[in-house]
């Protein structure tokens, strides 16, 4: 039987090989685990510092047609995990029925969420202070990763997973998102009320600064009256943006695993041809 393939996408300035931990419980529980990159990646944190200009003017829609291409390419309709921009991708994956299920961990806002927590705009600031980084990268300091991803980690475990994961994030994502509600044929409009879809859980952690509870709540509250396609939600205390990849991920994957199961969605299961 086919093992089901399981697709990782990360968020904005993470590299992709922090799902590394990730990739090795889901092969020990029988999945078939990936974690391609963003176009412009490179397959290494150093590679990809050194070739910012790569991730230039990349856009969210050029991602979900990078991975809509890379599932095109598997036996088997994967599931898909995303972390914060990489949520809303699995959602936009999930909604075109190009996955059987998603799981949207801290995602970024989809067209109409109305919610704007003063952490988010600070978050966003190093981005979206200046308009010409629509078009170009710009990466974190540790500073500013301290106060989007590890507010509620240690400063010194924090510093680790900065020097450790971070790479320089293409500004217009946050630009697309930012202005999603005044834009027609925005890239972040997801079909939240008539995509007959598989199951979908979203899931925020209580002190995440960069894409806050709130907003996740509002983006449940938008799937509410889709009675043909579940969506469910899971909420983790106390954590924060780096719950994917800090010393708590475990904690994180656990809740997936198990609600993969909970929707007959474990290795066992056959998986559905593509």
């Amino acid at each position: 039987m086919p093992k089901t393939p399981v697709v990782f996408i990360h968020g904005l300035w993470i590299h992709s090989t922090a799902w590394a931990p990730w990739l090795e419980l889901f092969d020990a529980n029988g999945y078939a685990p990936v974690a391609p990159g963003w176009p412009g990646d490179a397959d290494t944190v150093e590679a990809t510092r050194a070739n910012a200009e790569h991730l230039d003017d990349v856009g969210i829609e050029q991602i979900c047609h990078h991975y809509a291409d890379y599932i095109e390419t598997l036996d088997a309709k994967p599931i898909v995990i995303g972390h914060s921009f990489g949520g809303l991708i699995a959602q936009e994956l999930l909604a075109n029925d190009l996955a059987i299920a998603a799981v949207a961990i801290d995602p970024a806002p989809i067209k109409g969420v109305k919610t704007l927590p003063f952490s988010q705009l600070r978050s966003g600031f190093p981005v979206l202070g200046n308009p010409k980084n629509r078009k170009r990268t710009v990466s974190l300091t540790a500073k500013q990763f301290r106060y989007s991803f590890g507010n509620a980690i240690s400063q010194e475990e924090s510093d680790a997973l900065h020097a450790a994961w971070t790479i320089p994030g293409p500004g217009r994502p946050l630009f697309e998102d930012a202005t999603a509600n005044f834009t027609r044929n925005s890239p972040v409009e997801v079909d939240t009320l008539t995509a007959v879809r598989g199951p979908l859980l979203l899931a925020s952690g209580t002190k995440d600064h960069t894409v806050p509870k709130a907003v996740t709540l509002e983006v449940l509250g938008m799937y509410a009256n889709n009675p043909a396609s579940v969506t469910e939600y899971h909420e983790f205390e106390g954590r924060g943006h780096s719950l994917t990849m800090d010393s708590g991920w475990r904690d994180v994957a656990d809740v997936t695993l198990e609600w993969l199961v909970s929707k007959r969605l474990d290795a066992t299961s056959p998986a559905p041809t593509a």
